[in-house]
């Protein structure tokens, strides 16, 4: 009985490499300073209308100072989706 061809493989050559220095970031450097900034005005002016009993930081704005602080905790969310 006759004998099969060995093939030889060829031996393994790895893709060459992406260039690093292709690859463009934004310069996002903001987003996380701003956000924190949001989050904690936004919870410093809810416990501040808390803790003076309605008095500060607007006194006319009665409750909807709650809404301002959350408004504030939302933009912090909202400034959050840029994060890369």
């Amino acid at each position: 009985m006759p004998k099969s061809r060995i093939r030889k493989k060829a031996d393994f050559t790895p893709p060459p490499s992406k260039n690093a220095g292709a690859i463009k970031l934004s310069n996002r450097g903001w987003v996380a300073p701003l956000m924190l900034a949001f989050f904690v005005v936004g919870l410093a002016w809810i416990v501040l209308f808390y803790v003076t009993r309605g008095d500060l930081p607007v006194d006319a704005l009665g409750n909807w100072n709650i809404v301002v602080g959350f408004g504030f905790i939302a933009g912090g969310f909202v400034v959050s989706t840029q994060w890369k």
